[in-house]
């Protein structure tokens, strides 16, 4: 009997209790209630063989829907919840690419990176707290490396705080009709409280195709280029499986290997979803399977829009848009309550995050740039006069810096830690260079009086910046 229980790992019962009750028990007990079945299986003759079949059963879940039509072609547990690990960062697109098209976000509009995204597990790009990305690479890195700092610095960019975003995702699936589906992040780090289900998935995979088709093609990418580095997809089944052009891949110990597939082939679409597979070889021959019987089903006849943006509908969370400026959102600092025992994040999540302590608030560090000038050697590197004041009106200056995304993070941390005044400034960079040395001033613009500027100043030197008024040029 020994034999058959260390044949098991220890972890696979862990997950069936998690499974079953993954908010309701702290994790103390969890492990009791595992180690008293494992007793109860060397008393009993119990298979724990069993146990890991038990878990992919609790897990599973599929659903086949003709993009066409909205028709339902082959389903299996589609609207149980389930947690939907990385494919969470559908969503978190689909709100980038609401952003971008409503003219809010480009392209190239670099995205701040915090201490508390850079701080998050892999997989991710590994930046340093004050960098940056573009709207554009940060796309790319979601969709093939699945990038956890990544879609955090989105969250953060978007709405403030990652918590903040989380209710705009959500207050967004209720609009698309994704009745089974609540985010508490934007990366699908496990939390036991964030769920979807494969039917609300697929209607997320067709809003995506219906309302950013200038987008979608970003979804079929299988690498890219950043920083010198060549980023290589997960998604095996594009250029395997004929037609698949995305979309999504995802994985924690708790969900299991989870795949959204989207199909084109000759005007028939797909959309399929797999959830809770027990490898990611199994869970893509399944997807292949179910994409070869039901693609002849699906019809060529073009339906409309079959997902519908509610925008004036009535939801259960708090409506909370995008802010309107086209210079803001900036992050603000995070702060994270945990709950729970971090090794209860351990016990379904590979890899873990940090070990927190209980119930305690943990206030993340903000960027703090290397090159950021300290107090009273400001004019020995930046000899400012009021002829550089190009952005008009008073300014404010705290800092000067060895590049422009350095003194953009600078002052997204500014307004960030400060709120009112300072956030409602504009952000302003201006280059200047001192011998062979190139600087980036980070200023805040668009103040109306001396009164103001200096009010600026004290607001920031309040929360540890150097400043010092500019008047306007005359």
């Amino acid at each position: 009997m020994l034999q058959i229980v260390n044949s098991v790992p220890y972890t696979h019962i862990e997950q069936v209790l998690i499974v079953l009750y993954p908010a309701r028990q702290s994790y103390t007990l969890i492990k009791k209630m595992a180690h008293a079945f494992v007793a109860l299986a060397m008393v009993s003759g119990i298979s724990l063989s069993a146990t890991a079949e038990a878990v992919a059963e609790t897990r599973a879940a599929a659903i086949v829907v003709d993009a066409n039509t909205g028709k339902t072609l082959y389903s299996s547990n589609a609207d149980a919840q389930r947690f939907p690990a990385s494919l969470t960062k559908m969503m978190t697109l689909y709100m980038l690419f609401d952003a971008m098209a409503a003219g809010k976000v480009s392209k190239s509009t670099p995205i701040p990176v915090s201490a508390y995204a850079a701080s998050q597990p892999p997989t991710k790009i590994g930046f340093r707290p004050g960098q940056s990305i573009s709207a554009e690479a940060a796309i790319l890195s979601l969709i093939t490396k699945s990038a956890n700092d990544s879609a955090t610095a989105i969250a953060e960019y978007l709405g403030g705080s990652e918590q903040r975003f989380a209710v705009m995702m959500t207050n967004k699936a209720r609009q698309l009709g994704m009745r089974n589906t609540q985010f508490r992040n934007a990366n699908g780090l496990p939390d036991p409280q964030q769920r979807s289900s494969a039917r609300d998935l697929a209607m997320l995979g067709i809003a995506l195709r219906e309302h950013f088709p200038q987008y979608y093609d970003y979804f079929s990418t299988r690498s890219f280029s950043y920083r010198g580095r060549r980023i290589v997809g997960h998604n095996r089944l594009l250029g395997k499986v004929r037609g698949v052009d995305g979309i999504k891949t995802g994985y924690t110990r708790a969900s299991g290997f989870n795949l959204v597939s989207s199909v084109n082939v000759d005007g028939k679409k797909l959309v399929a979803v797999v959830m809770g597979g027990t490898s990611g070889g199994s869970r893509d021959a399944q997807m292949a399977r179910l994409i070869e019987q039901y693609l002849p089903a699906a019809s060529r006849r073009d339906g409309g829009n079959l997902i519908a943006s509610r925008k004036n509908s009535k939801v259960n969370v708090a409506a909370l848009e995008l802010p309107e400026s086209a210079d803001v959102p900036v992050p603000v600092q995070r702060e994270r309550v945990v709950a729970q025992p971090a090794d209860v994040i351990t016990a379904y999540a590979e890899p873990a995050p940090a070990p927190s302590p209980v119930a305690q608030v943990l206030a993340v560090p903000a960027p703090s740039p290397k090159a950021e000038v300290a107090e009273g050697d400001t004019t020995d590197v930046d000899p400012v006069t009021t002829a550089s004041a190009s952005a008009g009106g008073w300014m404010v200056q705290i800092a000067s810096v060895g590049s422009s995304e350095e003194a953009k993070a600078m002052l997204a941390k500014a307004a960030a830690q400060t709120g009112d005044p300072i956030a409602a400034l504009s952000p302003y960079t201006e280059k200047f260079q001192k011998g062979s040395t190139t600087y980036h001033r980070a200023r805040f613009a668009g103040i109306s009086s001396a009164k103001a500027a200096n009010d600026a100043c004290t607001a920031l030197k309040r929360q540890k910046f150097n400043c010092f008024a500019i008047a306007p040029q005359s």
